[in-house]
């Protein structure tokens, strides 16, 4: 994991609410369905001023730390969400330092290992430490990166 600055981005999609421990039961976890909208065809054709073919993952309105509640919007980087589609929402992702871990390989287990070295990192006390604030996921071609955002030792 290397700490780098995400530059700052406007992301429209469809969100839930959600924590890891929901994801971790049977029948309760959210996330599937959200991912399987997001996966279909055409799903964010008509969303305007679209910046790239990734799809963005927004983790944020953390209730507390990875244990608690988030808010997870699955979308696209757009230039403005001036017309937003019906059922989806914004979200500006602050560019902030922010932890890189990348995630090469089969998905979803590779992502997962990915989250799970963060979690390790995290509840080792590592340094620097998760902000909880905002967290990205950029999914393209090659795999996925995940940007978790950290505590600024300048601020």
């Amino acid at each position: 994991m290397i700490v780098v600055d995400r530059p700052e981005m406007l992301v429209v999609g469809h969100a839930v609410r959600t924590s890891n421990a929901d994801e971790m039961e049977p029948g309760r976890g959210r996330l599937g369905a959200l991912w399987a909208r997001a996966g279909s065809p055409g799903a964010f054709a008509h969303v305007p001023g679209r910046v790239d073919e990734n799809i963005y993952a927004v983790l944020t309105d953390y209730e507390s730390d990875h244990h608690g509640a988030y808010t997870q919007i699955v979308g696209v980087a757009v230039r403005s969400a001036a017309a937003l589609p019906e059922g989806m929402v914004a979200v500006r992702v602050p560019g902030v330092p922010s932890l890189r871990i990348e995630a090469r390989g089969p998905m979803p287990g590779v992502l997962l290992e990915a989250w799970q070295r963060l979690w390790k990192h995290t509840e080792s006390g590592g340094t620097p430490p998760r902000s909880f604030t905002t967290d990205l996921e950029v999914h393209h071609p090659g795999g996925a990166d995940i940007y978790a955002a950290v505590f600024s030792s300048m601020g």
